[in-house]
Formats: C-alpha cells, structure tokens, sequence
C-alpha cells in the first residue's frame, strides 16, 4: 500500500523511474550470472594445461579449453592453436581479447546510463512538483490540500531517484571490478602460457642438439 500511495504521489515521473529501476535490475542480474558462470580457478586451468602440453597432447589441451568456461579458457585455447599452427601468438591472444572484452562489458552502459538519468528524472519531478505547486498558490489565496500533493511530488521523485542511482552506481563498480580482475586474469595467463611454449621450444631444441652431437 505505501508502495502503491508513492508511486502515485510521484506522478507519471515515478513510473520511468521504476522502469530504469527494474532494467537495471536485470541488467545486474544477467551480469552477476554470467561471471558466476565464467569464474574458474586460473591457477588449476594453467596446471593442467601445462601436463597435457608437456607430453604434446596438443589436441587434449584444446579440448579441456573449450570444455572450460569462461574468457580465460578461450584466449588460452587460441593461444594453443596459434602455437600449434606455427601463426603469430601475441596477434591471436589480441584477437581473442578483442573477442571477448565486449562480451565482458556488454550492457555495462545500460546500467551506468540508468545509474545517470535516474537523478535527472528524480530532479525533473521535483521541478513539476514546485511548478504546479506555485501555480496551486497563485490560484489560491489559501493553503490547499493540492499544494501538499505537488510538494509531496517534488520530494518523492527526487528520493526515488536517489534511490536508484545509488545502488546502480553500487553494481556498475562491483561489475567493473570483476571485469577488471577478469582482464587481468587473461593476461597472467596468456603471460605464462606463452613463457611455457618458450621455455620447452628451448628444451626441444637442447634435446636436438645433444641428439645430434651424440650421433
């Protein structure tokens, strides 16, 4: 019931104002899910890949990329081709990250532009409520029970949009974090994936060479 008397007190103002609140909502909802879902353990991923990879199991490491959710196991799954095909390996990690950094950041804008325009619109209310509460009073000569609506008006969207801005701008910085992190995690792992492919071309090589000067 209070919820329904705010709401009509707010005027047609609170009704867009509780529409960015329930995209919003989604928005985060959708978000927090899909990292939910793509948050692996980098360090375990990294372990495996270098067993496999140590024996060439080449189409195994593979494999266990794409069974493995998530930005990082792709990148490295790229990654792993590009050494295999004997391609440019920092051009494929790049090409890979220029793949999923908009999946990451996908719909971030609708919540920072709800998180924006919901003061705007809450201070928009506020604004008719003072206009129609002056007009109230230039057409009364006394205090009526009108005026206490269009001020009570102006007060209710100004605090349903803070309402709402404030805990988006809350998630929009708790998503960007884990983008952040997420990004991060690319790089220390496509990092040492590639000093990995280093360190055993080196290690192939010295076998050939002691291979040959035992010959």
């Amino acid at each position: 019931m209070l919820f329904l008397k705010l709401m009509k007190d707010g005027g047609p103002v609170m009704w867009i104002i509780l529409i960015c609140s329930i995209i919003a909502m989604f928005v985060f909802l959708v978000k927090w899910f899909q990292f939910h879902r793509e948050q692996i353990n980098v360090s375990e991923l990294i372990m495996g890949l270098k067993n496999v990879l140590r024996r060439n199991g080449f189409i195994e490491a593979i494999s266990l990329c794409d069974n493995t959710p998530g930005p990082v196991a792709r990148v490295l799954g790229a990654t792993i081709v590009a050494y295999q095909s004997e391609s440019d390996i920092e051009e494929a990690i790049y090409n890979a990250k220029l793949t999923e950094m908009p999946r990451l950041e996908s719909n971030m804008n609708i919540l920072g532009t709800v998180g924006y325009i919901t003061p705007l619109l809450g201070l928009l209310g506020t604004v008719i409520g003072m206009m129609r509460a002056f007009t109230t009073i230039s057409q009364s000569a006394y205090l009526s029970a009108s005026l206490y609506g269009d001020i009570s008006m102006a007060l209710v969207t100004t605090a349903g949009g803070l309402c709402v801005a404030i805990p988006c701008y809350i998630a929009y910085n708790y998503l960007s974090s884990r983008i952040d992190s997420m990004t991060l995690e690319i790089d220390k792992a496509s990092m040492e994936l590639q000093l990995f492919f280093k360190e055993h071309d080196s290690k192939s090589t010295d076998g050939n060479n002691e291979k040959k000067s035992t010959d």
